[in-house]
């Protein structure tokens, strides 16, 4: 088992903190198994496995709680008054009036609350309302690429490795399946977009049209790290089609896919006017293996945008809020905004060798006067400080050298 360091952390920060811990994800990143090692890791610190009570909503055994009442009531007949007793609920959305037992659990000064779901429903539901500054979110993703490595401990040639983390999937199921089955990984990719997009978005918001998400779906998995608007969208998508999409379905629907966390967004951010622009938005995709079982998708090909789509993922995971940045005329692929109020500029390619490529995209980076860090992160060997741009090679920063 890989362990999930980077989000370990943060659980162990926040033990005993009057906070629900709330962690969100797409459906099969791990949540249930990080909660499975937090646990070990209360078991091990003193805490006796009766005082930690856990349930997953997609057991079997569990169904039958339809009423957030009786959960409630056998929880905490469950739990000792006299000392402190963590409760892990596992995709707790699928309960009816879920916030309601969030809330009334949450009260109550002997319980450590951890609850996790795989749509970002959980947070734009009522529970924001009732909860509003008593939880934190945590965003679980499929593996990074250092936690990638640990996986293949053989391969001593990251080059190669990395090559192969960017054509394959990221998902640990899909990483065991990939050393032990690799014929089956794409059926495996298969069922978990079947899910989401069937489960998570067709039947919950009563969809009768499939055919018009499909297309939209395919349409921003080939445009990875590419400026889109719904306006642009729909004069793509009906230039040839008799089936007409409307600019405000193409708005709906995209809002479902980010909402299922199998999209994510980086909205554009004028730098010097320092405001946030209401025009064309970049996407993402949260495991690049899925790119596999929506389209044709060649190894080694958009190596460039992947590059991109594997950095937005890892600034995410080391925090902070992130934008496509305008300058002028000119384009920073990211701007992040850090918790302190500041700020790193960070652009993306996959080689710099060439000349004009250089100044291309060295440019951006230079019409910025502000003294906030400014990273040019490519594929090419050399690291170096270029009128205080920091031009460094991917795979080192991807694994902190």
């Amino acid at each position: 088992m890989i362990a999930r360091e980077t989000y370990l952390k943060k659980l162990r920060l926040l033990r005993d903190q009057d906070l629900i811990k709330v962690i969100t994800g797409v459906r099969r990143c791990g949540k249930s198994t990080l909660l499975a090692e937090f646990r070990g890791e209360l078991l091990k610190s003193g805490v006796k496995a009766e005082s930690i009570i856990f349930f997953n909503f997609e057991e079997r055994e569990n169904l039958k709680f339809s009423d957030w009442t009786a959960l409630y009531d056998e929880i905490i007949a469950k739990t000792n008054p006299n000392h402190k007793n963590y409760i892990f609920l596992d995709e707790v959305q699928l309960i009816a009036n879920f916030e309601k037992l969030v809330d009334a659990l949450f009260v109550k000064k002997n319980i450590d609350l951890y609850v996790t779901g795989s749509n970002a429903y959980l947070l734009s539901s009522e529970l924001a309302t009732l909860l509003t500054g008593r939880y934190i979110a945590i965003n679980l993703h499929p593996f990074s690429f250092a936690e990638y490595t640990l996986a293949f401990p053989e391969e001593k040639n990251t080059d190669r490795l990395f090559r192969q983390y960017m054509n394959s999937s990221a998902f640990p199921e899909a990483v065991n399946l990939s050393k032990t089955a690799p014929e089956l990984v794409n059926d495996y990719l298969q069922s978990i977009y079947d899910t989401v997009i069937g489960k998570d978005i067709v039947s919950r918001y009563k969809l009768r049209n499939f055919d018009k998400l499909q297309r939209i779906i395919e349409f921003l998995f080939d445009s990875i790290g590419s400026l889109v608007s719904p306006t642009n969208i729909a004069e793509q998508l009906n230039r040839n089609s008799d089936k007409k999409i409307s600019h405000n379905t193409i708005i709906k629907l995209i809002t479902y896919l980010t909402e299922s966390y199998i999209l994510y967004t980086a909205p554009r951010y004028d730098i010097k006017g320092k405001e946030l622009l209401s025009t064309n938005e970049k996407y993402y995709l949260v495991d690049l293996g899925l790119k596999n079982i929506t389209s044709t998708n060649k190894y080694d090909v958009n190596l460039g945008h992947k590059l991109e789509n594997v950095v937005y993922f890892e600034l995410l995971r080391r925090g902070g809020k992130i934008f496509v940045g305008k300058q002028k005329d000119k384009e920073v692929d990211f701007v992040v905004q850090k918790a302190n109020n500041e700020r790193e500029y960070y652009q993306v390619a996959y080689t710099v060798n060439d000349e004009k490529a250089f100044e291309r995209e060295i440019s951006s980076l230079r019409s910025i006067k502000d003294n906030y860090p400014k990273f040019l992160l490519t594929l090419d060997y050399d690291n170096a400080v270029i009128e205080g741009i920091q031009k460094k090679n991917t795979i080192d920063w991807l694994l902190g050298k």
